[in-house]
């Protein structure tokens, strides 16, 4: 347990960026365990996705882009998308021997002998010359606070804890969020509950038409623009809007996607404005926060990466403070497309910085 390892390079994460840098390292020459290797803190392959809600079948995943080097073809559209990527990344994790090691836990990265970096996990130690973080964001659910949220007496949940519709069976149920998740538990959840209400933010934004290359390069260019400010990054999906497709039409014009402004507080029963001359309130005896995720990246901080913003410059994958360290699937690379594209490009100017900086003796 004590005994340090020696490598080139480690990957943090084994979902969809981390086994992209896998490949990307495998395919420049580098070979698993020997040169490279791949923690990952999941009990089996999948990353992220494992965790997904049995209701989120395959056919509702928008834009899920195949790793390199193998397609994801005949999914069953109606199969839980946990079990389509679970089955799909253990293919692919044993079709390119990448060895990957888990359950591993890493505690932290921090500053090693001799311009090494000192990764500590729970498998032990490994001084390598260089990192890939692609941790994702999964860890770190975002719940907002909120006045009295202390006082509510119904239950409280995260997406990241959303088991499917069932649960909520006569339920009286508030959602906050507008994102993707939030609308897709509450057409879910309800014709099952006894009343939802929807709350957000923003007023949501809904897009129509396909969302083309060009749209897409647009969306990725804003977030990469605050990454290289220094700023927290917001998610692809925040900027590109809802696609508005037959499901949200018909919860539209259902009244189910009746948006409401964000509450000024919780009560023990429920949720209250003052928007008018008396405060409102709705009953509830459930508030689901699809309140989206932030970078799991606190095993960082000893390297202190993090810009006065509060984010972590960046230049394309590589953190502007650390150039040992990429980030892959960090802000504009936070998409099945985008961690591929990112995985390729780290590896890329990893073997530059190698190359350049001989081993130390």
């Amino acid at each position: 347990m004590n005994e340090t390892h020696e490598i080139e390079a480690v990957v943090i994460g084994a979902g969809q960026a981390g086994l992209s840098s896998a490949y990307h390292l495998r395919r420049t020459g580098f070979a698993p365990d020997r040169d490279f290797v791949v923690l990952d803190h999941s009990p089996g392959p999948g990353g992220a996705w494992q965790f997904r809600w049995p209701s989120l079948t395959y056919g509702k995943v928008h834009g899920m882009h195949s790793l390199p080097g193998m397609e994801l073809t005949d999914a069953d559209p109606a199969r839980p998308s946990a079990e389509v990527v679970r089955a799909y990344f253990d293919r692919y994790e044993r079709a390119f021997d990448l060895r990957v090691r888990r359950p591993v836990d890493v505690r932290s990265v921090r500053e090693g002998a001799g311009g090494r970096l000192l990764v500590e996990t729970s498998d032990g130690a490994w001084s390598t010359r260089t990192l890939i973080n692609a941790t994702g964001t999964w860890d770190r659910p975002f719940w907002p606070r909120y006045p009295g949220q202390e006082t509510f007496r119904g239950r409280q949940l995260h997406t990241a804890r959303y088991a499917g519709p069932e649960e909520f069976t006569g339920k009286r149920v508030v959602v906050v969020g507008g994102g993707a998740s939030g609308t897709q538990h509450l057409l879910e959840i309800a014709p099952y509950a006894a009343a939802t209400t929807w709350v957000t933010r923003r007023p949501p934004v809904f897009r129509e038409g396909p969302f083309d290359q060009e749209a897409g390069r647009a969306s990725v260019a804003l977030v990469e623009e605050r990454v290289r400010q220094g700023l927290p990054p917001r998610s692809v999906v925040s900027v590109t809007g809802l696609p508005l497709n037959d499901a949200i039409r018909q919860g539209l014009a259902d009244g189910v996607l009746d948006r409401q402004p964000m509450f000024d507080r919780i009560t023990p029963d429920g949720v209250e404005w003052n928007d008018g001359p008396r405060p409102r309130r709705v009953s509830a005896d459930v508030i689901l926060w699809a309140t989206g995720f932030r970078p799991a990246l606190d095993h960082l901080t000893p390297l202190r990466l993090r810009e006065a913003g509060g984010g972590i410059r960046m230049e394309g994958t590589r953190a502007v403070a650390d150039p040992r360290i990429h980030l892959v699937g960090y802000g504009p690379s936070a998409s099945t497309v985008g961690a591929n594209r990112a995985g390729r490009a780290a590896v890329r100017d990893i073997g530059r910085l190698l190359a350049e900086e001989p081993a130390a003796a």
